[in-house]
């Protein structure tokens, strides 16, 4: 099949096959995109700089493939900065340490805590004294950036926005952003250090330091405002926020939202952790009848249901409930979609609440489940920003959750095998 299609081009195009390799190149990729063998050629066109080759045969071919034009299947299948993150960022440090380390800053093994005073010499020593990896964390980052891997083409897809510092530990989080091909855009400011979190590895348990730091001083005015960024907002067709971010910016939550409704496209919001149902209610209400999907867990799902009165504990009537609270964009339907760890996913599909089983896994592969709702998240905006239906969203994000359990922290191997 792949032959007689690779003939094809080539008699379309009008090349011969003594003809030189480059044009070949700029042939043979195109028929490996149409029988599924390469979905991330374009990459291979922009380093081999036959971009021009290959549009040029675009232009000359119509033949249609699965009622789709070859243009159509060699080029990007989703646009630049299509996906759009906003949220406090955090630049990962993970520390093989001992326990001397662990009692010298008060620290329990599989434990997370928020970074006190004791603790701010922690995160230059761990550096100084053990062999780091570094990679770009935080919320919202972990999604955009595990959408862009699941996602697979070359260009940036996902943008973030966020705030760091103006030091060391911000340029190693700008470099790390963009070999995750995540098109971060940081508001750099010099009064707060870039925000950090340190897994302390020690055994088969790590404990977790967070600093928010930088990530804490993000400044509507200084930032989203600026054309230029905002010109990256209007781009995007899908956004995304952890509801952490709620209590940094609930106006640039907000500015995003109405825009989103305004022109009909994707909002999604994060209930992320059960303090933010508790004591953020007005700034997260205040946004919530222009959010599209809402995600969270079975804890913030209960603890959500509790502070507005709904009067039940079934997690099916409580993402019923959700579903049905006030909103702004009618031609929208809202999807609610409540994980449940091991057990199954939670989801509205039209006027129905369906359950989704997870992947199996042996609970000895389970390394660690503190990234598994930012994977979930992100596995399911993979598909959700290429128009596919809820049922292989959400597929998706168990697939993205069950690689990451596997692994310590937010990482993932080169590439996806999703299928």
């Amino acid at each position: 099949m792949m032959m007689t299609r690779f003939q094809t081009l080539k008699t379309l195009v009008g090349l011969s096959a003594n003809q030189s390799d480059g044009y070949i190149h700029a042939l043979y990729l195109p028929a490996c995109v149409i029988t599924n063998h390469h979905p991330t050629v374009w990459s291979r066109f922009r380093v081999a700089g036959l971009e021009s080759h290959a549009l040029a045969a675009c232009n000359r071919l119509t033949v249609k493939t699965d009622n789709q034009s070859v243009c159509d299947l060699i080029m990007p299948t989703v646009s630049q900065n299509a996906l759009f993150g906003m949220g406090n960022p955090l630049l990962d440090i993970s520390a093989v340490v001992d326990k001397d380390f662990l009692d010298k800053y008060g620290l329990k093994p599989n434990d997370q805590i928020l970074a006190e005073e004791k603790h701010k010499a922690l995160f230059d020593e761990i550096v100084q004294k053990s062999k780091v990896e570094y990679h770009a964390g935080g919320s919202t980052q972990n999604s955009v950036k595990i959408a862009q891997w699941m996602i697979q083409e070359p260009q940036k897809v996902a943008t973030f926005f966020g705030c760091i510092g103006s030091d060391h530990f911000g340029e190693i989080l700008k470099q790390k952003a963009a070999e995750a091909c995540v098109d971060a855009h940081y508001y750099e400011q010099s009064q707060e250090p870039t925000g950090t979190c340190a897994a302390c590895i020690t055994g088969d348990s790590r404990s977790l330091v967070a600093n928010l730091a930088a990530a804490n001083c993000y400044n509507k005015e200084k930032h989203l405002d600026v054309d230029r960024n905002w010109s990256l907002v209007e781009k995007a067709s899908v956004y995304y926020i952890a509801g952490f971010f709620l209590t940094v910016s609930p106006e640039s939550i907000l500015k995003v939202a109405k825009h989103a409704s305004d022109n009909n496209k994707i909002f999604g919001l994060n209930l992320s952790a059960p303090f933010i149902s508790q004591f953020f209610k007005e700034p997260l209400m205040k946004v919530m009848p222009y959010v599209d999907i809402i995600f969270g867990n079975e804890t913030e799902a209960a603890t959500f249901a509790k502070e507005q009165g709904f009067e039940t504990e079934d997690i099916a009537e409580i993402t019923r409930r959700v579903q049905s609270l006030p909103k702004v964009n009618k031609n929208r339907q809202r999807m609610v979609v409540f994980t449940q760890g091991r057990e199954d996913t939670v989801a509205t599909v039209g006027d129905k609440v369906k359950m989704f089983p997870v992947l199996d896994i042996d609970q000895n592969d389970i390394v660690d489940t503190n990234g598994a709702g930012d994977a979930f998240v992100g596995g399911f905006l993979s598909e959700l920003v290429r128009e596919k239906p809820l049922e292989e969203c959400i597929r998706a994000g168990h697939y993205a959750a069950n690689v990451i359990i596997r692994r310590v922290g937010c990482t993932f191997p080169e590439k996806p095998d999703f299928h």
